[in-house]
């Protein structure tokens, strides 16, 4: 699928691609088997997109992006391929996920070497900003992946503190993409400070949307199982909006269908958060943190890379899969 936002940058998303193919060259032949898998399974590629969008708002004229933006899609990749095997997930992008396919540990190890290949090509990028930037992300995410663990099938899990779980775990890449864009552009300190911000709104925007998805959300079109985060008795926005809507009976159902995991209560819980109002006050968030993203690109000069962050945001929070 072409999406509208890409055509600025098309040349420069495809000279990414290239450079993801050849980086995942090893001579373990497992790790080539898994990472062609991986290639194949395709994506969005969001998160290496918005360094592109980011750098040449900013006016950079150099090469250095297209490797900033596949150390970021590597990232993101070794991070899904860790949660999935937190998670225990099966399906993604509407495949197999790497630990169905071959198992735990290889996902893991795979995870480790995508990883440890994008720090190689940062320091082949030489910015110490830049590094200083995704080294704190990668650190930041972590702790959020871990605090995420801690509020499993956790009913207690509060407004404040959802938030403060996808910020670090979901937007922090998001926002890492665009500030180091900028950064690597030589952007000055406002625009630095814009992209910064417009990321971390896009990011929890999109994770707002996918909370949400995964109660309304088709499995075909998502790529992945609907309800997977009631099945892994994660607390996300619509169900803790709908506990606070509900009355005493079913907020209790709710609590306990949290505490307990898997989908036997998938459908009953689809009608409450539809019910309660759930679904449409996290869509509601979701529309807020777009307008706070949007007033970001105001920092910005006028361009059509500018341009393209606005339809991008919008994309994110209308999108339907």
């Amino acid at each position: 699928m072409t999406y509208p936002f890409l055509s600025v940058v098309q040349e420069d998303f495809q000279e990414v691609d290239n450079l993801i193919r050849s980086n995942l060259n090893s001579e373990v032949p497992l790790v080539e088997e898994i990472a062609a898998y991986l290639v194949e399974a395709g994506g969005k590629r969001l998160r290496p997109l918005l360094v592109l969008l980011a750098a040449k708002a900013c006016g950079y004229t150099g090469e250095e992006h297209i490797k900033l933006a596949a150390v970021i899609e590597f990232l993101h990749t070794a991070m899904l391929l860790h949660d999935d095997v937190v998670d225990d997930s099966d399906l993604r992008r509407g495949r197999k996920t790497v630990n169905a396919a071959w198992g735990n540990s290889p996902s893991v190890l795979v995870g480790d070497f995508l990883h440890s290949r994008a720090f190689e090509m940062m320091v082949e990028i030489g910015d110490m900003r830049v590094m200083e930037i995704l080294s704190r992300a990668t650190n930041v995410i972590a702790e959020g992946e871990v605090q995420q663990l801690c509020a499993v099938r956790n009913p207690d899990t509060s407004e404040p503190e959802y938030m403060e779980i996808i910020s670090r775990k979901t937007a922090m890449l998001f926002q890492a993409a665009a500030h180091s864009g900028a950064v690597l552009a030589g952007a000055d300190e406002a625009a630095e400070a814009a992209l910064r911000d417009y990321g971390l709104h896009l990011g929890i925007a999109f994770q707002l949307v996918d909370d949400q998805l995964d109660y309304e959300g088709d499995a075909e079109e998502l790529g992945k199982n609907v309800g997977d985060d009631l099945a892994e008795g994660k607390v996300t926005l619509p169900l803790i909006a709908a506990m606070r809507n509900a009355d005493t009976e079913d907020a209790g159902f709710i609590r306990n269908a949290i505490r307990q995991g898997g989908v036997e209560n998938l459908p009953q819980m689809i009608e409450l958060v539809t019910r309660t109002g759930a679904l449409s006050y996290t869509a509601g968030q979701a529309k807020q943190q777009k307008c706070q993203a949007l007033d970001c690109l105001d920092e910005l000069a006028e361009s059509d890379y500018q341009q393209a962050m606005n339809v991008l945001v919008n994309f994110v929070v209308d999108r339907d899969y």
